[in-house]
């Protein structure tokens, strides 16, 4: 550059808290104008204030210049654009630039202005306009959070180790460009025995293989995301997520009691009822559907059985008579139509129980042996003259 005049942005000092200096950090933008007699170069860089500094105000954060200046007072230093006079002031004697209050990176991130140097009398520019940029540096003032936050999920009960069951997302207003103000690590607060979280994804996945519906339906899982990557003083956020266990087919039906009696007058008709009997199955909806059947046996069809929920009616499917059999011993059989491979395992699914019916005795009035009877009679016969005899039954 030589003999040339160059007007500079000269940072403040490189210890000043609210002012990273530009030695090695910032890009250097050189802007070329070719003035008569002689060229002369502006040499602009970019600011970098830290926001929110609770310092002193206003507060130094850099210095016009031009070699022009003779520090004769005549040269007049004039800054405008965002911020100029309100944000950013400058001392149009020394070139000094200040702020006058704290900036916020997530309110406005950076700040256009446009410097001159003019010679005050003549209201000569003694150097070409130029732009240059003052950026917020972020520092890390905001917590992260959890926006769709609490969150419910459901995963099957029983599913294996590893099953994905949500991915939560926190967000954080830092710059995520700069350090790690904005790098999130998730972790667990409450729910470690049952779950696990995948630091950087968020997503929560079960950690036993045996979470059991029927012991525990629900459980809260408390998360947290901490910026920093995790580390100390960085800021956190937690939310919680609510985990229902949906059922699975994991329990077999089994009878309340192992063998019931009943009785039925022999006077019963067909349909009526004999008795009930009931199962039970800890699963829920179809898969606690039960089936019920009277196994094949010295009854024949004597009896039916229809199931209702998980009770069962057994009834008279044809006449029973005392003095023919006076009592049916039978087997029934109760089952899951829809069963889950999975748990074969655990036994059968289905269940027997033992039924006796016992027939009662009942009073009952004399028949005829006949529907109809045919007898002759001559025609001289007597009064009181027999014509025939009938046999009633007991």
């Amino acid at each position: 550059l030589g003999s040339e005049s160059p007007l500079e942005l000269l940072a403040a000092s490189p210890s000043h808290p609210y002012l990273l200096c530009l030695k090695s950090w910032y890009r250097m933008l050189r802007l070329k104008t070719t003035l008569s007699p002689y060229r002369r170069s502006w040499i602009w860089n970019q600011f970098f204030v830290i926001e929110e500094y609770a310092g002193p105000e206003p507060v130094l954060i850099g210095r016009l210049h031009t070699d022009m200046d003779r520090n004769d007072g005549r040269t007049k230093y004039v800054l405008r654009g965002e911020g100029a006079g309100s944000v950013f002031v400058i001392d149009e004697k020394t070139g000094n630039i200040h702020v006058t209050k704290p900036l916020d990176r997530e309110e406005k991130d950076e700040y256009r202005l446009i410097a001159t140097a003019t010679d005050r009398q003549t209201d000569r520019a003694l150097e070409p306009s130029s732009q240059f940029i003052i950026r917020v540096q972020d520092i890390n003032d905001n917590p992260p959070v959890f926006d769709e936050g609490p969150y419910s999920a459901t995963v099957p009960e029983m599913a294996n180790i590893g099953t994905s069951i949500i991915q939560v997302t926190a967000t954080d207003a830092d710059d995520p460009t700069y350090g790690n103000s904005a790098k999130l690590v998730y972790t667990l607060v409450q729910g470690q025995q049952y779950f696990s979280v995948d630091p950087q994804t968020g997503i929560l996945r079960t950690a036993v293989p045996d979470m059991d519906r029927e012991t525990q339906d629900q459980y809260l899982v408390v998360l947290q995301a901490k910026d920093m990557g995790g580390h100390l003083g960085g800021l956190s956020g937690t939310t919680t997520v609510t985990v229902r266990l949906t059922d699975v087919n994991d329990n077999p039906p089994r009878f309340t009691q192992s063998m019931w009696s009943f009785s039925v007058s022999e006077l019963a008709i067909p349909g009526a009822e004999i008795g009930r009997i009931s199962a039970t199955d800890a699963d829920l909806g179809e898969n606690a559907k039960l089936d019920y059947t009277i196994l094949e046996g010295e009854t024949g069809d004597t009896f039916n059985i229809t199931g209702v929920n998980q009770e069962a009616v057994i009834t008279l499917n044809k006449a029973v008579d005392y003095e023919s059999r006076s009592s049916y011993s039978f087997s029934v059989e109760v089952l899951n139509p829809i069963v889950d491979p999975r748990f074969l395992r655990r036994g059968p699914f289905k269940d027997r129980a033992s039924i006796r019916v016992a027939v009662l005795d009942a009073d009952e009035p004399p028949r005829f042996s006949r529907a109809r009877y045919h007898m002759d009679v001559s025609e001289n016969c007597p009064p009181a003259c027999t014509v025939g005899r009938h046999l009633m039954l007991p």
